[in-house]
């Protein structure tokens, strides 16, 4: 960086970044962090939402950094923490609804598009790439220091991230809606499943708005690699990466905490709702009957559809032989994952839980 007397020429941010925004906005996202880490020990839920607290954990990290760069502006290693930090949350925030999906659908086999099992490894995989490349991308565009092909290549890698974490929130609203719309039809829309949907629905399209908002923020800087003066308003103007970075991902992580899956979903996965719509069972699980490396290689088991005879048991067909849930249903709300219920839950289901 050229030296110069005007100090926010030595200024990492071409802006004049808020100590107090900063402050304010990193104390709700780590208030959220924690509220989370609460309700997931209050519901027993770390293997469903675990991600939310390790995204609520970089996310908040991320903002604490940005509060400290904006008291020194020219610290380039803090500056880099705090932007691939900031850019690493949401992709973890994102693999928390993967889990999701794939809970609801062991919740309701019958409706399920693809083995509920492989639901979370098939996005989790699918948002790892995305968390890397945008990661990669952001260090390599803060540390090109004037290397044009550098920043080109970084840039590529953030777009390139953008676009496949696109994909896949489409891809996640695809298959919520069609077990949305196949429980409408089967008349098993219970509220605690359009909870779910709605929930799923609104988080995704937050993420959505998110993506859209980096990827024009990509091709600016495209436009004006490098700029001090004369750059695009995104790049100019602070409130920008409030209300399209900062505000959707906001949104996101406290619906999360008001709408806790916990609240609405049981933590055994063998546990289902009955084709009624609000009686619980408590079943033997998704059973595939071909090989693992099969259903990795075609979770949506387009094999069998092709043959129209699917490869998994359809157990929930024989219900005389799956004992009703005396505890109550999350369907009609008089089921519940608090650690006072868990005991009473344990005496009263014959199976044991599979969490």
């Amino acid at each position: 960086m050229v030296a110069s007397t005007d100090p926010k020429a030595e200024s990492l941010y071409i802006y004049t970044p808020s100590h107090i925004l900063s402050a304010v906005f990193a104390a709700l996202v780590g208030a959220s962090f924690l509220l989370h880490i609460y309700q997931n020990y209050r519901y027993r839920f770390w293997r469903v939402t675990f991600f939310l607290c390790w995204g609520g954990a970089v996310f908040t990290a991320g903002w604490i950094l940005r509060c400290i760069s904006t008291y020194h502006p020219d610290n380039l290693n803090i500056y880099i923490a705090s932007s691939i930090f900031i850019y690493a949350g949401p992709p973890i925030y994102s693999a928390a609804a993967y889990n999701i999906v794939g809970r609801l659908m062991n919740y309701l086999p019958m409706h399920a598009l693809l083995n509920p099992n492989r639901v979370l490894i098939f996005f989790v995989y699918l948002g790892a790439a995305v968390e890397a490349m945008t990661a990669a991308g952001a260090a390599k565009n803060l540390t090109a220091d004037g290397d044009i092909e550098e920043y080109k290549t970084g840039g590529a890698l953030i777009a390139a991230g953008l676009v496949l974490q696109v994909v896949v929130e489409c891809c996640v609203i695809s298959v919520v809606a069609t077990v949305h719309a196949r429980c409408s039809r089967a008349s098993m829309l219970s509220p605690n499943v359009r909870i779910l949907c709605i929930t799923l629905y609104g988080t995704s399209t937050l993420v959505l708005l998110r993506c859209i908002f980096r990827a024009v923020e990509a091709f600016e800087m495209f436009k004006k690699i490098g700029c001090r003066e004369n750059c695009g308003s995104i790049l100019r103007h602070e409130w920008y990466l409030y209300a399209f970075e900062l505000g959707p991902m906001l949104i996101f992580t406290w619906w999360m905490n008001a709408f806790h899956p916990g609240r609405n979903l049981p933590r055994q996965k063998n546990r289902y709702l009955s084709p009624d719509g609000h009686t619980e069972r408590m079943g033997p699980g998704w059973i595939d009957r071909r090989s693992t490396w099969e259903t990795f290689a075609d979770p949506l088991d387009l094999g069998g559809m092709i043959k129209g005879k699917p490869s998994h048991e359809e157990y929930w067909l024989r219900e005389d032989e799956w004992p009703v849930c005396k505890d109550g249903s999350f369907a009609v709300s008089t089921a519940t994952n608090t650690r006072v219920a868990l005991k009473d839950q344990r005496e009263l289901t014959p199976l044991s839980p599979n969490v």
